[in-house]
């Protein structure tokens, strides 16, 4: 595609930035609503930073620092009753890929209808999102035909074009600018995306390593290295790397405690709608072999202070085998030591030890249970 070759000095952000901070100087005096407030998420080293901003005469700054580019998320609250000054949270939003220096975001009729200058990262970013843009009339009309299918088979075989159509935009898009851009820094934004949630370590990792010495060394290249390191320990043929955390009564538990077992490690949480409507199956698959040798050990991905909810929902699915947590949400320990990216995720152990699946659900988990449990 013709976006991959532009002239470098349009592609290469110089990560070196003179500058060590950034400034944004918003405006939304055009936007219909009576904009109020503005908000803004973005993180800097692993730290989520929440910021706000009054808006005055249409107006809107912030400023902060960043060690590399980073995506931000901006929201809104606005103004329903003149008269009694009420506000509620807007579902007008966009995405800006912030850099230190100094930003100006223009909104026109509508918040998220806006224009960025002044970083070179928001511009490669929306090349992206045009670029992904050209497969979405072939992506619609496989997601038109696979709700219109009745046939499970029919399905299964448009889910499987749908996936080869996504694989092919990613390697289009994301593969092509990460092999031609390998100093760039949004060739780590491009290297996450293209690996997606569920990374193929043999796939991904020749990319990683095409990536410059000094991205490998900045926070992003090193999160992803170990996000990489995460996933080839979740390879099937693996032995499962032990670990402990503390159940629901607070006392450790080892996943090398359960060696002798088929064990399947269950990714999950209490906020999670797919976790939750895939509980009742799993707990038909644990009532049917749990005499046979097998259990289930759920890790459970809980924000801090979630520990009724966690428990309230251990309970109301009726999981009646052991759930360890460290309420560090996506930065549970065992979830960054497999790498996992979402959730719902799982992967069977056999009695030694050794990842003989990962990520059954439905009928897959019953089908493999019962070709492995006599």
């Amino acid at each position: 595609m013709k976006i991959f070759h532009l002239a470098a000095a349009l592609l290469l952000i110089v990560t070196a930035n003179a500058q060590k901070s950034f400034k944004i100087k918003g405006d939304v005096s055009k936007v219909q609503s009576d904009v109020k407030l503005v908000r803004l998420q973005y993180s800097v080293d692993g730290t989520l930073i929440k910021d706000s901003a009054i808006v005055k005469n249409g107006k809107y700054e912030f400023k902060g620092e960043l060690t590399e580019p980073k995506l931000g998320y901006f929201s809104l609250q606005y103004v329903v009753d003149s008269l009694n000054k009420k506000l509620r949270s807007g579902r007008d939003n966009f995405s800006v890929f912030l850099e230190n220096g100094e930003i100006s975001i223009t909104s026109t009729d509508s918040f998220s209808n806006r224009t960025v200058k002044g970083s070179k990262a928001h511009e490669q970013y929306d090349h992206f999102k045009a670029a992904e843009k050209a497969f979405d009339p072939q992506m619609k009309e496989l997601y038109n035909e696979y709700s219109a299918a009745t046939d499970k088979s029919v399905k299964e075989a448009i889910e499987k074009r749908i996936d080869s159509l996504d694989e092919v935009m990613r390697e289009q898009v994301y593969f092509s600018f990460i092999k031609n851009n390998p100093s760039s820094p949004m060739a780590v934004y491009a290297l996450n995306t293209y690996a997606g949630y569920m990374m193929d370590p043999v796939k991904v990792e020749p990319l990683y390593n095409m990536l410059s010495a000094e991205l490998k060394s900045t926070y992003g290249g090193k999160d992803f290295l170990e996000k990489l390191e995460g996933a080839k320990r979740l390879r099937v043929g693996m032995t499962a790397t032990d670990f402990t955390q503390n159940d629901t009564l607070g006392k450790p538990v080892s996943l090398s405690s359960f060696k002798g077992k088929y064990v399947l490690v269950d990714f999950w949480a209490s906020w999670c709608g797919p976790c939750r409507r895939e509980n009742p199956n799993v707990v038909a698959m644990f009532n049917k072999y749990k005499d046979k040798n097998f259990t289930v050990l759920g890790v459970a991905l809980e924000r801090e202070g979630a520990n009724e909810n966690w428990m309230k929902a251990i309970h109301k699915d009726g999981l009646t085998w052991t759930h360890v947590s460290d309420f560090k949400y996506f930065s549970n320990a065992v979830a960054k030591l497999y790498g996992i990216n979402a959730i719902p995720r799982n992967f069977l152990m056999d009695p030694n030890g050794k990842i003989i699946a990962t990520d059954l659900r439905g009928e897959d988990l019953a089908n493999k249970l019962a070709e492995v449990i006599q």
